[in-house]
Order: structure tokens, then C-alpha cells, then sequence
């Protein structure tokens, strides 16, 4: 029984689209380098009609932009950069801060508390990406330059779903990679001990 179905909701074609991307079996190598997941971003930010996308991860107190995909002219965060997670939109949204769905930032109550930005946020929609021992990898985000008060909780939703299936491909990949570690290690007279 599908537990969509029970609810009333129904997936339409483009989250069937991104569920089927996702949930397929990943080519080797970084989960979020494969090509399914710049696919689904480049997808999903076009279907919002928002400027930026990107999955960050959090490490050692920063948040690092692992995959970003933008509109032609949004060049404004580039892969691999970093900044302090707490100065960062996506702390608040993690931490209940700030709302996940976000039409307009500047006519929030708490705009003046928001990070300074390089560049101008409209619309903001963030969801963080939970793998499945119950830590938070990062955050699956995307904004525009202009307000957009067309979006809604379905839009939400559509991007809850991707970070799932995100979080999903991630913990597979790093299921394989502590298979390859483990057969690569032996167990002799108690003591682990690595192959030659």
C-alpha cells in the first residue's frame, strides 16, 4: 500500500521523475558527483523558478557547497566554497530559526537578525538532508533574487523529497565505500590486520 495514496496525495509527474532518478542504483564513485543528482537540482531549481540550488554539507563548524546548480546569470556560489555554518542561512532552518518556506526574507519580522549577503535573497526554501542514523549531512537549498509568492507547501515538499532521496544515494554510497574498507581487512589471531 503506498502511504501517499492514504493521505490523499497524489505525486505528480515531475516528483515521479526526480523519485525515479534518484532512487536508481548510483554509478560508483561520490554520491553527489554521480549524474543523477546535478540532473535532479538543475530540474527541481527550473521547476521552482529559483535562481540557486545547492546541497551543502556541514563539517567542522562550516558549511561547504558540495553540488550547486544556478540560472546562467546567478554565478554566485561556486562548489567547494565554505563559509561559518552559523553565519549561515542554513543554521537557522535547521535549528527552527527560520522557516523552511521563505516568499519574501525581507519582509520577515527577524530580517535585520539574518546573515549579511553578497547577494540579494528573495524567495528562500531550505529542508535539512538526514541520513538514516539520525545526523544532519547538511541542507538541500535554493532561493531567488526576487521575492516569489507564488510558492507553496507542495514546492516544499517537492524539495523534502529530493533531500531524502539525496540523503538515501549518500548513505549508500558510504555503505559501499565500509564494504571496501572491511574486505580489505582480516581477522587473525584476534587482532585486525590489513590485506596485502
Amino acid at each position: 500500500m503506498n502511504p501517499l495514496h492514504d493521505t490523499g496525495y497524489t505525486p505528480d509527474a515531475f516528483e515521479v521523475r526526480i523519485s525515479e532518478l534518484l532512487v536508481a542504483t548510483p554509478e560508483q564513485g561520490d554520491a553527489l558527483i554521480s549524474g543523477a543528482v546535478p540532473q535532479v537540482l538543475r530540474q527541481l531549481r527550473e521547476h521552482l523558478k529559483m535562481d540557486v540550488i545547492f546541497v551543502s554539507e556541514f563539517c567542522d563548524g562550516r558549511r561547504v557547497f558540495r553540488r550547486v546548480d544556478t540560472a546562467a546569470d546567478a554565478r554566485v556560489i561556486n562548489e567547494g566554497e565554505s563559509a561559518p555554518l552559523e553565519q549561515s542561512f542554513c543554521q537557522r532552518v535547521v535549528d527552527g530559526r527560520l522557516p523552511e518556506l521563505v516568499h519574501d526574507v525581507a519582509a520577515l519580522p527577524t530580517a535585520g537578525e539574518l546573515p549579511a549577503t553578497p547577494f540579494p535573497v528573495g524567495a528562500h526554501l531550505s529542508t535539512p538532508v538526514v541520513l538514516n542514523d539520525g545526523r544532519i549531512y547538511g541542507t538541500l537549498c535554493c532561493f531567488s533574487f526576487a521575492p516569489n509568492p507564488t510558492l507553496r507547501e507542495r514546492d516544499l515538499h517537492k524539495l523534502r523529497m529530493s533531500a531524502r532521496l539525496t540523503a538515501k544515494r549518500i548513505d549508500d554510497q558510504r555503505a559501499r565505500d565500509a564494504e571496501r574498507v572491511m574486505a580489505n581487512w582480516s581477522i587473525d589471531d584476534g587482532a585486525p590486520q590489513r590485506r596485502r
